[in-house]
This record gives structure tokens, sequence and C-alpha cells, in this order.
């Protein structure tokens, strides 16, 4: 006997990342129970909510962190699943079965990884406070407790929504708190976006990253992660699972079985780290210039003698700091930041490896091709198919 052909609403804005990963999460739970459903989702990938009322459909799957969306399906007859933030109160949760990322522990997965590089004080760079943005004060609320908890001075700022025409202002704001900081400090910015603006800022001011400021931001996204000079750390949320976790309990429902007030809390998955969450806790602040220069100038193909040149010390003088302080030479410091770059855009992008090679300041694709034998015992090709098979498993 084959199962009815039911018609499904996803209610998701699609243009942003958290969205469409619980959109494929979604999409994978109806892979795997091979539900043959009707999936009605806009064309440009928003929700039409003036046409929500009169749809005839069978369920909903939907973003309930938008309180309009909230509003709309809290008392709706259809089958309906909500997907949005944890709360720290339980009175907040909606009274229908709901799919959560963990907000306290995207936060603390930030936080730790943090502490685990000796940093000795911290911040939280958020958004302001409204309607729409329950999630980031959540986040915001977390980072206080979890930092007062551990015997730090919880530093909080949510700064000002970015616009075109506030663009310079919320900036320029952004880089006065960043000023008052204490250093060295580490940053828990409430997503990408916001971590984005604090690398910018970083930037402007001459600040080093991660040495004075390291950062990490949440949402893992992909798509904007080399619009920086800085390559960022960001803690990965659980969304694809978040959608088949809903699709799932959708399913249950339309089977008949009794799911009222289900609550499913869905973990992080992890942090990516990345180069702005990188810190040492060095001592020598020419050691530390050092550092800075390199990270920033390795793949453009800058020499010893150019570190040299641009701290103003001796050599000797230099290289004995440095290989105190990091345990290796600059030489070798400089061979091993390309590599890592090399490492991360093979696995991370699907650039040719000769451009790859390009952007690392290596001579030529064979070289790179040399120096991947020796430190992998690989191809690029093959550490690239070996890394995606890894993260499939």
């Amino acid at each position: 006997m084959f199962e009815k052909r039911y018609r499904l609403n996803l209610v998701f804005n699609a243009n942003k990342v958290y969205d469409r990963q619980v959109i494929e999460g979604i999409g994978e739970y109806l892979q795997a129970a091979q539900c043959d459903w009707d999936v009605y989702f806009e064309d440009d990938f928003r929700h039409r909510l003036d046409g929500l009322n009169h749809w005839k459909g069978d369920g909903i799957i939907a973003d309930f962190d938008n309180p309009e969306v909230e509003a709309l399906l809290r008392n709706t007859d259809i089958p309906t699943v909500a997907v949005g933030g944890s709360y720290h109160h339980k009175s907040d949760y909606p009274r229908l079965p709901y799919v959560a990322t963990d907000n306290a522990a995207l936060v603390k997965c930030a936080h730790e990884h943090l502490k685990r590089k000796g940093l000795p004080q911290f911040a939280f760079y958020g958004v302001p406070s409204t309607d729409y943005s329950r999630w980031a004060s959540e986040r915001e609320h977390a980072f206080i407790e979890q930092a007062g908890s551990d015997g730090f001075e919880p530093h909080v700022h949510q700064g000002l929504f970015t616009t075109a025409e506030l663009w310079e202002t919320a900036q320029h704001d952004l880089e006065t708190w960043l000023q008052g900081l204490p250093k060295p400090i580490g940053i828990v910015a409430v997503t990408d976006s916001r971590a984005r603006h604090l690398l910018q800022a970083c930037d402007h001011l001459n600040i080093m990253v991660p040495d004075q400021v390291a950062i990490v931001g949440i949402d893992n996204e992909n798509m904007a992660r080399y619009l920086n000079r800085t390559a960022l750390s960001s803690v990965e949320q659980g969304c694809k699972q978040m959608g088949y976790e809903a699709a799932k309990m959708l399913h249950r429902m339309l089977l008949g079985y009794p799911v009222e007030d289900s609550l499913v809390v869905v973990d992080p998955i992890g942090v990516e780290e990345r180069q702005s969450s990188d810190y040492r806790a060095l001592r020598d602040p020419y050691v530390i210039q050092a550092m800075h220069f390199i990270r920033h100038n390795a793949c453009r193909g800058v020499k010893v003698a150019q570190v040299v040149d641009y701290i103003g010390i001796s050599r000797t003088n230099l290289e004995t700091r440095f290989i105190d302080e990091i345990g290796c030479s600059m030489h070798e410091q400089l061979h091993m930041t390309k590599f890592y770059r090399a490492c991360e855009l093979i696995t991370s992008t699907n650039l040719p490896f000769d451009e790859i090679a390009r952007t690392c300041g290596y001579p030529s694709v064979q070289y790179m091709y040399t120096v991947s034998r020796k430190n992998l015992g690989m191809t690029p090709g093959e550490y690239r198919v070996s890394s995606r098979l890894g993260k499939d498993a």
C-alpha cells in the first residue's frame, strides 16, 4: 500500500545560509524516507506571508525565528513543525513541535575555543535587540553567563544595524568599541557577518588579528569566507540535522503519531578553526609583529629579509627571538604558512591547482605538488578527495 502524496510548504528565507542548510536537511530526510511529497517553495527562495493563510496543503515546516511567521501559524489547523533558536526560558518556546539550534552551546563552543588558546579576556559582538533578533539576544545572554561563571568580565557590544546608509557610522561605532577593549582579547561574534565587520575594523585600525584580537563567528558560511584577508574561524551549526529532524517529526504527525509539544535541540557541529583565532600567547613584541607580517604576506612570496626589514632589527636578533618564542625559524614559518593556506584552499574550494599555487606564492604547480607529497604523502588531488570523503563519512 502506497503512502499518501502529501503537500508540504517550506516557510523559509533561503537567501540566508542557515535557512538553506535547514532545507537541505529536510531534503535529505525526504530522500532517506523515500517520501514522494509535493514541496511548495517560492521561486526566489523567499516566503510570501500574505498568501500563507490561504494555503491548503497537508503540512508546514517554518522558521519561527521570524515573529510574523510565528504569529500567522501559532494557531493553524495544518500540521506544523517550527524551527528556530533555543531559549533559556522554557515559556518562550512556541506551543508546537519545535526543532531548535542550541544557542547556548554555539556560544560555549566559540568561547571554549578561545579559552583554550590562552586568551586572558573575552568580548561579544551582537546585534541590536528586536523581535526579529531573539536568537541573537539568547546568544548574548549565554555569553554573559558563561564568561561571568568563568570569572571573566564580559565585554558586550550590540553595535548598529548595517545598511548602505549607516555603513560608515556603524563601522565607526565598532572601531570606537574595539579601540577601548583591553588587549589581547577573544571576541565571539553573533554571526559570521558581524565577524567580518570586526575583521574589517581591525584592518582599518591596524589591530593585529589574531595576536591582539582573536575572532570566532557563528555559521561557518562558505560563500563569504574569503571576503576578508584573514580567514575566519567559525562555529558550524547543525542546520542540516535540524531540517532532518523537523521533516521526520512532521512525517510522524502526518501518519497520525502523537508529537504535541515535542522539542528537539540540536548541538553545534564544532569550530572550523582558521587564521582569525590562531592566537599564541607570545610575549616578545618583535615576534608578534613578525608573525603578523608573515601571516599576511607569506603567500605574496616574501622572504626572511623582507620580514627583517619590516621589523627593523638585525636578522640574527630577530631570528633568535623568533626561535625562542615560536620554536622554528622564520623561513620555516613562512613555508608552513603558505602550505597551510594551500591545504585550506585545496579542501574547501574547487579552484584549479595551478591557481592555488599562484595564490599561495609557489613558483609553479609542480613545486606545490612536491611540497604536498613531502608533507602529506599524497598529491593535492588525492588530498582533496580524501578530505571530502572524511567529511561525508
